[in-house]
């Protein structure tokens, strides 16, 4: 069961992504507005998630579907799906190639089945519970860095909580030997974690739809994941620190020092 739910949402992804890839191609006539602070959507955006929806709804009707551009469609079969049809717009309306497509499937307040999709380097990253994580089908496992002062951890930003998160972090990060990374795309900035890439990553609040994909992907690729609860992040988003086992002390030790309080933030 899970591997076919694994395998369709693959299969979904990559069909979604090439219809990013058409509106990527002729930015100029796309129509962009703006939600929030630093916060845009397009036309690709809600038309990628429409093709989504439909086609989860007709392979799975019974599910309920969770999207960052359209909400919650309650279903009853206990299956949610959660989808981010474009994470990087701003990176993807300004002409930047660092944006993904993500689709999660959670069943009974635990992600099941994770894939990140970046169209424009062709790497779709999948994970599903308990059977390890993948890059174009190659299994992958996450930093054997032991020191902050090895590899380079992504930091997150968000309009949504306090501006000084991110900056106490870099801060924090820097003085202990540390490299930030950045590329406005939390979704693929957790996908490179579990490849490898980076050895961690830490951001004061994340979407649902942002976030539980690539948090599957990381435990499945050996890291370690602040635990959270699942079901309540569908609704209010999460606190994300993620990093390979040698360094996620040392990270979620300057998250906890650079962080306002959980309360504060949410």
């Amino acid at each position: 069961m899970i591997s076919e739910r694994l395998a369709f949402a693959e299969r979904l992804a990559i069909q979604a992504g090439e219809l990013g890839l058409e509106y990527f191609r002729k930015l100029d006539t796309l129509t962009i507005t703006q939600k929030g602070h630093q916060d845009l959507v397009s036309e690709a955006d809600r038309n990628v998630e429409t093709l989504i929806r439909k086609e989860l709804a007709n392979s799975y009707p019974d599910d309920s579907i969770l999207g960052e551009e359209h909400g919650i469609e309650e279903g009853t079969s206990g299956y949610t799906w959660i989808t981010d049809p474009i994470d990087g717009t701003a990176n993807f309306v300004t002409g930047i190639p660092q944006w993904c497509v993500i689709i999660a499937c959670v069943h009974q307040g635990q992600v099941i089945v994770g894939v990140i999709h970046d169209p424009v380097a062709k790497e779709t990253f999948t994970a599903a519970a308990g059977q390890g994580a993948f890059l174009n089908g190659k299994q992958i496992k996450v930093s054997t860095s032991d020191s902050l002062s090895n590899g380079s951890v992504g930091v997150g930003f968000n309009g949504r909580t306090a501006v000084t998160d991110a900056v106490n972090v870099i801060g924090a990060l820097v003085s202990k030997g540390g490299v930030f990374f950045r590329n406005a795309s939390g979704g693929l900035m957790l996908a490179y974690t579990a490849a490898g890439r980076l050895i961690g990553y830490a951001e004061s609040h994340m979407n649902a739809w942002d976030c539980l994909a690539g948090m599957l992907l990381i435990k499945e690729a050996g890291g370690v994941v602040m635990e959270q609860d699942v079901n309540n992040s569908l609704y209010h988003g999460a606190r994300v620190v993620v990093g390979a086992p040698g360094v996620f002390g040392d990270i979620r030790e300057i998250a906890e020092s650079s962080f306002a309080p959980l309360e504060a933030a949410e």
